[in-house]
């Protein structure tokens, strides 16, 4: 099971990794069985029966979308059970020939994957706050997994940079430049009104900044921003076969 769980963590894949921590006999799994619980609902492993593992995939898929671990009671009706746990989410699952389970949910969600491009020391102190946040960064253009892209170069290759991220299918570009040439350099790429609406120039939110390290500071709170909102919740990772 944790050889299959590092593989979808390297792939990026998000899943939840499912727990029995509690079994009432005559429930089939026992303290200790795992499964892996993937995004369309197929489930590797064993967590439970037929009928347990139905109200196991529901409260997964939950978790996986709110991304916060899930205690799970699947209790059965009419009988008795564990005493209560506090902060538990319960399922009366009428299937159930008898026992209970306690299961944790847990989703592994692939940290924000930050594209940045230029070696300036707006893009250097950029990766340097983006590590502490814990998130992802990487060199690579054309890398679809991205949840983001800072286009740092002030002029070096930032056209080149726009076009490769864009092209890539990376949803929210960070464009480092003042708001003439920001304006001046999409309407040379010819861009249409959705990918022009993908590019936010000039980067970062207005805080005042003026060094680098402070209007590195401004760009990664304008894509943390857009990562955790609601209204405009970035993916994390790949949502579709072949993304």
């Amino acid at each position: 099971m944790s050889a299959r769980a590092l593989e979808l963590t390297e792939r990026r894949v998000p899943f939840v990794h499912a727990r029995v921590v509690r079994a009432q006999a005559p429930a089939s799994a026992h303290p200790g069985d795992e499964a892996i619980v993937h995004g369309d609902g197929t489930i590797d492993g064993f967590v439970g029966g037929h009928c347990a593992e139905g109200s196991v995939r529901t409260a997964a898929l939950g978790a996986l979308v709110g991304g916060t671990p899930l205690l799970l009671r699947v209790l059965p009706e009419g009988e008795a059970s564990f005493p209560e746990t506090p902060g538990a989410q319960v399922v009366v699952n009428p299937c159930l020939s008898g026992g209970a389970l306690e299961i944790f949910l847990e989703p592994v969600l692939p940290p924000p994957l930050v594209v940045v491009a230029g070696n300036t020391p707006i893009a250097k102190a950029f990766l340097a706050l983006a590590d502490v946040l814990g998130y992802a960064t990487t060199r690579a253009l054309s890398d679809e997994h991205a949840t983001a892209a800072v286009v740092a170069g002030q002029g070096h290759g930032d056209d080149e940079a726009l076009r490769a991220a864009l092209d890539a299918g990376v949803p929210h570009i960070a464009l480092v430049a003042s708001r003439r040439r920001g304006s001046a350099l999409l309407d040379e790429l010819a861009l249409d009104a959705r990918q022009r609406a993908r590019v936010h120039t000039p980067a970062g939110l207005d805080i005042g900044a003026r060094t680098a390290p402070e209007i590195a500071l401004s760009i990664l709170a304008e894509v943390v921003r857009a990562v955790r909102s609601p209204r405009t919740r970035l993916p994390l990772a790949e949502d579709t076969p072949g993304r």
